[in-house]
C-alpha cells in the first residue's frame, strides 16, 4: 500500500504553549520509524492511461512566510467572515508561496455547492476533473482565534451534506472537498479544480445515473427533401439506370428507389399547391402545430405551420415559412424513433439521458426537424432548446467540446449517434455509435437483414453503455471514495469511467465492450 503523507505538526510543548489543547499529528507518533524509509520514489505510481502525470505531494514546501509546520499558512473566509487558518501542502516543484493556487494569499470561499443526495463530491470531481488535486489544507494547529470553530462547523456540514466550498478562480472553480483524517479533531480539506459549472452540471445527473446523449439529424434521425432535392435525386437515379451493364437485380433495386422518390415528390407538390395529400381514397389535410422561435436577445416568436402527419408511413410534410410554398419538405422519420424515445424518458416525463443535438444543417432547418421528432419538447424543452441544438459550419469538425459549450456536460458521459463518423474531432470518435446513413427510398423499413432496425440497435447500446459505466462507478470509484483519507494519496483514486471505454470502434460498427 502507498505509506500516507506525513505532516510535520509541532507538539504544544514545541511551541511553548502548554493551553493549547490539540490532538497529537500522525508525525508524532509515526516520524520516527518512517524518517529511515519512507522516500518519495518510494511511493508506487498507478499507471491510468490518457490521464496526465500526477506526482504525489511531498512533505510541506518551507516559504518564507510558514507556520512552524513548514507549509505556507492562509487565512479562510466564507465571503466576509473569518473561519480559520489553515497550512497549504503543495505538490512537489509548486512555487513555495503558492500564488499559482491562491494568488491574493487568501482562501475565499463564495458559495458552496448543492447538497448531494447520493454521490459524494470527490466522486463527482474524479469524474469531471480526473486526477486535478490542486493542494491540501489542514487547519493550523496554532489557530488559537475564537472564529476558529467556525472551520470545523464547514467541515463537518460538508462532509454530512456532501458539498463542497467553492473559491472562484477566474474560468476555473476551485472545491474545497472536506476529509475524514487519521489526526482526529483537525478540519481537513482537498483542494480540486474543476471548469467553472461544470461540477453543478453533472452533480445532478449522476445523482439521477444519466448519460447524455447526441443525435445528427440528416440521414441519422430524419431523411428530408424540398423541390429542388427530390429533383437532384431523381436525376441521379435515372442517370444510373443509363448504365448498359448494371446487373439485372441492381437496375430493379434503382427503378424501385425512383418510384418510391416519385410517390414522396407527389406528396411534396400536393402539400406545396392544397396543404392536402391524398393517401389511397382517403385525402388528408394539414394540421396547424405551434412552434417557439428564438430571436437574438432572447425575444421569441410563435410560429404557426400547416403540418401532416402520415403515421404509416412515417412522414411528415411541413414548410418552414407558413407564408411561402417553397420552402415545404418532404421529412421521413427513422422507423423505431418512438421507441427509442420511450427509452430516453419515462411515461411520467423522468428523463434517463440529457439529450443534445447537432448537426451540419441551418439552424432554421434543424430547429423544425427536431421538433417534428419532439414536438411536445419532452426531450428538449423550448427553454433548452437554444442551448441544446448546435448547429456547425460544414466542412469544419463537431466535437463534443463545443457542443457543451452552453448546456455543460463531461465528454466522457456522452454518447453519440451519428451515422458518420469522419465529421467528429478525432478524440471524440471513441463516443461515436456509427449508425448506416438513413434512406428510406431505398430500405423503407431500415432493417439490418433477418434482424432489428437501426435505431432499436441504439436503443440496446445506450442501454448498456448507461450499465457498465454506472456499474463501474457504483462499484469502483464510489468504493474507493469511502475508504480515502486526507493521508492518501491522490493516485489511490481509480480511473474515472469513460463511456468511450464500453464502445470500441471496429470497421465502423460499435462493439460492447464485455466485462
Amino acid at each position: 500500500m502507498p505509506v500516507p503523507y506525513i505532516f510535520v505538526f509541532p507538539t504544544n510543548q514545541q511551541v511553548g504553549n502548554p493551553q493549547i489543547n490539540r490532538p497529537q499529528t500522525q508525525t508524532q507518533t509515526m516520524a520516527a520509524e518512517a524518517a529511515d524509509s519512507v522516500h518519495p520514489a518510494d511511493t508506487p505510481m498507478k499507471d491510468c492511461s490518457g490521464d496526465p502525470p500526477v506526482l504525489p505531494l511531498s512533505t510541506p514546501l518551507s516559504p518564507s512566510t510558514a507556520s512552524p509546520t513548514g507549509a505556507r499558512t492562509l487565512p479562510v473566509f466564507e465571503r466576509d467572515v473569518f473561519l480559520g487558518n489553515v497550512d497549504v501542502f503543495l505538490p512537489p516543484g509548486t512555487p513555495s508561496s503558492g500564488s499559482g493556487v491562491f494568488p491574493s494569499n487568501e482562501i475565499r470561499i463564495s458559495r458552496r455547492s448543492t447538497a448531494s443526495s447520493r454521490c459524494p463530491p470527490l466522486a463527482v470531481l474524479q469524474v469531471i476533473s480526473a486526477y486535478s488535486l490542486r493542494c491540501k489544507l489542514q487547519e493550523n494547529t496554532l489557530d488559537l482565534h475564537p472564529g476558529s470553530v467556525l472551520l470545523g462547523n464547514l467541515h463537518s456540514t460538508c462532509w454530512n451534506q456532501r458539498m463542497t466550498a467553492v473559491v472562484a478562480a477566474g474560468e476555473e472553480e476551485l472545491h474545497l472537498v472536506a476529509m475524514q483524517s487519521k489526526v482526529k479533531g483537525v478540519p481537513s480539506f482537498w483542494c480540486w479544480s474543476a471548469q467553472k459549472g461544470l461540477y453543478t452540471a453533472c452533480l445532478g445527473m449522476l445523482n439521477q445515473r444519466r448519460l447524455a446523449i447526441v443525435f445528427d439529424l440528416d440521414q441519422t434521425l430524419v431523411s428530408c427533401y424540398n423541390e429542388q432535392t427530390f429533383k437532384t435525386l431523381t436525376k441521379k437515379i435515372e442517370s444510373s439506370l443509363e448504365n448498359p451493364e448494371l446487373a439485372d437485380d441492381t437496375q430493379l433495386a434503382l427503378r424501385n428507389q425512383l418510384g418510391n422518390v416519385s410517390k414522396d415528390q407527389l406528396f411534396l407538390k400536393e402539400y406545396k399547391e392544397k396543404r392536402a395529400i391524398t393517401v389511397g381514397d382517403e385525402i388528408v389535410r394539414s394540421q396547424d402545430e405551434k412552434s417557439m422561435l428564438h430571436k437574438p436577445g432572447g425575444l421569441r416568436q410563435v410560429i404557426v405551420r400547416p403540418v401532416i402527419r402520415v403515421p404509416t408511413r412515417n412522414a411528415v410534410l411541413t414548410c418552414l415559412d407558413p407564408t411561402d410554398a417553397e420552402s415545404s419538405y418532404f421529412a421521413n422519420i427513422r422507423p423505431g424513433w418512438d421507441d427509442l424515445k420511450s427509452c430516453l424518458i419515462t411515461a411520467n416525463g423522468f428523463r434517463r439521458y440529457k439529450v443534445y443535438v447537432c448537426t451540419m444543417a441551418g439552424t432554421y432547418y434543424a430547429l423544425e426537424a427536431w421538433r417534428l421528432l419532439d414536438p411536445e419538447g419532452r426531450l428538449i424543452s423550448s427553454e433548452e432548446i437554444s442551448q441544446r441544438l448546435i448547429c456547425v459550419r460544414r466542412g469544419s469538425k463537431k466535437s463534443l467540446q463545443h457542443v457543451f459549450r452552453k448546456s455543460l456536460c463531461h465528454p466522457n458521459m456522452a454518447i453519440v449517434i451519428d451515422d458518420r463518423l469522419d465529421v467528429w474531432d478525432e478524440k471524440d470518435k471513441r463516443h461515436v455509435h456509427n449508425l448506416p446513413a438513413y434512406n428510406p427510398s431505398v430500405a423503407t423499413e431500415d432493417k439490418v437483414v433477418h434482424g432489428p432496425n437501426a435505431l432499436q440497435i441504439v436503443r440496446s447500446i445506450t442501454r448498456k453503455v448507461q450499465k457498465g459505466f454506472f456499474s463501474e462507478f457504483d462499484g469502483m470509484l464510489l468504493k474507493a471514495v469511502d475508504e480515502l483519507m486526507y493521508e492518501n494519496d491522490v493516485l489511490d483514486l481509480p480511473c474515472t469511467p469513460d463511456v468511450g471505454d464500453y464502445l470500441q470502434l471496429r470497421n465502423n460498427k460499435i462493439v460492447i465492450k464485455t466485462q
